[in-house]
């Protein structure tokens, strides 16, 4: 899978981590196991070579590559959200505790989610308000990429629906809304042939 080749923060890049998943070799594969930048990356990846695999038709196969337009952008959206981003303070039972969690972290569990769903990559995922300020309003914006057949409208219900109880559980953000969006309609896998047995004895 061709990737982008600009580094992460912790300096590590998609193509290493694609490299990793088709070959088993990096140069510290210890410090692979315990980055959050490396291990989300590594999830992400594993769910695009997964779609990948479910879309058989000649174009879509091509994206698999990592030459068509949709999953470049996936690609490239993906690296700039496993960057940490903006702080995001948490409540704490001792005022002189400090906790947060990062935009990155957010964006990596809401692109999980999306990706979690059969059919469906996630492409841009933005936290649009000001996150660092307890309590104010947050909007979710996610594009998504929805293999053909299944209703846009369900779908995105149940993605709202789905993304509002793990945000609820995992985050103290004030979500007032959640906006889906149908960018890419993706073709369905072809159907198996079954073989020829007219001629069998």
């Amino acid at each position: 899978m061709k990737t982008p080749g600009d580094a992460l923060e912790c300096g590590h890049s998609l193509a290493e981590l694609s490299a990793y998943l088709d070959t088993g070799y990096i140069t510290d594969p210890a410090h692979v196991e315990v980055c959050p930048e490396c291990q989300a990356g590594l999830a992400s990846l594993r769910r695009l070579s997964e779609l990948g695999h479910e879309l058989l038709a000649s174009d879509v196969a091509a994206a698999g590559s990592g030459n068509d337009d949709w999953m470049q952008d996936i690609l490239a959206n993906l690296h700039l959200e496993l960057r940490p981003g903006r702080s995001i303070p948490l409540r704490t039972e001792d005022p002189q505790d400090a906790l947060w969690e990062t935009e990155g972290s957010v964006s990596a569990l809401i692109r999980s989610v999306v990706d979690s769903m059969p059919g469906t990559a996630a492409g841009k995922c933005r936290l649009t308000g000001d996150i660092t300020t307890p309590g104010t309003g947050i909007d979710v914006d996610v594009e998504i990429a929805v293999v053909y057949g299944r209703s846009m409208e369900e779908h995105a219900d149940a993605l709202r629906n789905e993304l509002a109880a793990v945000l609820g559980v995992q985050t103290e953000l004030n979500i007032q809304a959640i906006n889906i969006t149908v960018t890419d309609v993706l073709e369905p896998s072809a159907p198996a042939i079954p073989p020829n047995t007219e001629d069998q004895p």
